[in-house]
């Protein structure tokens, strides 16, 4: 055999000795989980080929998809009556793509909760197959009833387009919007009465192009129902006056007309500076929120709604649904049924919850930087949530202010 030969044949060896030890080395360094079999298996995906609109079936029951759930790796028997929700058009589908690849990636992946799709229209076929496929759960896509998403009888049009008109002449934010209206009337009054959610306890309302910083835990949906708690939140601010002129005239207006349902031991404090008189303007970023369905659904929180609805600020205004739905949680609700969960990272343009803590964020495999946290700053509420609660702030919490 020649030299050449030889070199060649001691470098195969050589070759195949490195690959052995290589191999060894990823195997005892990254743990393989025994049923990867199972991860790679193209039956864990959700069967589309049969996916249909989300129009109604001979039965009357909205449609859905259905996914194959794992076997194993899943904490399902401790699963709550819940689901994700998104109210999305389809031109969002990218963005929410990214929202839901976030929330499976540190939260969902363990869990397979359900997930709602809702759309003034119907969903088309690449939406649903594109967040189908990222949806560990069950999807499901729902078109919301036209009168769900349009004028009440009771509302002048040409009144409510001279208010757009002049909003947007004095540049407020989606103040020449019509469709931003009807999407903070439904947010506020009809989501939760969708045939789809119905079905369900709990929910957890996700928005394209949102941003989870760490790893969450625990279930939030149980910890919700172990705690009686009935709406949470990660972000509070104050909101843009001009939006809301009346609003709280016409809170004041049901809280007469509806003494019974204002909660004993409610969080008045936290959204007036004068036991009532005034709306200091503060309220929970719903854009995130986990809350009970139950308790939307609640006679309390419909005559609420009706009230103001027939007042028409969605429309001669800009009610949006954040502040709705904090003045009812703060009126209708006792304070310790409102949750702020610290330790769920969040990201919403233009604002970021960073978890307080230096610990907890090393623990959760947190990405945030504690700088960009808005909880402590001036335009934020939470420093009141916590303080009408006497609640003592995280550690921390005065270098982030």
């Amino acid at each position: 055999m020649s030299s050449g030969s030889v070199r060649y044949v001691r470098y195969l060896l050589f070759a195949a000795l490195g690959l052995t030890l290589f191999f060894f080395v990823s195997r005892s360094a990254i743990p393989i989980p025994e049923n990867i079999s199972l991860e790679l298996s193209p039956n864990t995906y959700k069967d589309t080929s049969t996916s249909t609109s989300p129009s109604h079936n001979n039965a009357g029951t909205p449609e859905h998809n259905t996914a194959v759930t794992p076997s194993a790796g899943a904490p399902q028997g401790n699963r709550v009556n819940a689901t994700f929700v998104t109210l999305a058009r389809n031109s969002d589908v990218w963005e929410i793509a990214k929202s839901i690849r976030n929330v499976e990636d540190r939260f969902n992946r363990d869990y397979h909760y359900d997930w709602v799709f809702l759309n003034d229209k119907e969903f088309d076929e690449t939406f649903k197959k594109v967040t189908t496929s990222l949806v560990s759960g069950t999807t499901h896509y729902g078109v919301i009833p036209r009168e769900h998403w349009s004028y009440p009888e009771w509302i002048d049009q040409d009144k409510a387009r001279k208010v757009r008109e002049d909003m947007g002449e004095r540049k407020i934010i989606y103040g020449d919007s019509e469709s931003y209206r009807h999407m903070c009337r439904y947010e506020s009054g009809f989501f939760f009465r969708h045939p789809l959610m119905l079905n369900y306890e709990y929910y957890w309302r996700v928005e394209p192009s949102i941003e989870l910083y760490c790893d969450i835990s625990f279930d939030p949906f149980r910890y919700m129902k172990e705690n009686d708690k009935k709406y949470s939140f990660v972000l509070s601010l104050f909101e843009y006056y001009d939006t809301i002129p009346t609003l709280w005239d016409s809170v004041k207006k049901f809280m007469g007309n509806h003494p019974e349902h204002v909660a004993e031991g409610n969080s008045m404090d936290f959204l007036s500076d004068d036991g009532g008189k005034t709306y200091n303007k503060c309220h929970f970023w719903s854009n995130f929120e986990i809350g009970s369905l139950e308790w939307l659904r609640s006679k309390e929180y419909i005559d609420y709604f009706e009230s103001l609805d027939h007042d028409g600020g969605f429309f001669y205004e800009r009610w949006g649904d954040a502040p709705v739905h904090s003045i009812a949680a703060g009126l209708l609700l006792k304070k310790e049924q409102i949750h702020f969960f610290n330790e769920i990272a969040y990201y919403h343009i233009p604002f970021t919850h960073c978890p307080t803590g230096e610990q907890l964020r090393m623990d959760l495999k947190c990405h945030c930087n504690p700088s960009d946290n808005f909880d402590w700053k001036g335009y934020s509420c939470t420093s009141r949530y916590f303080h009408i609660n006497n609640m003592k702030k995280p550690e921390g919490y005065e270098d982030e202010s």
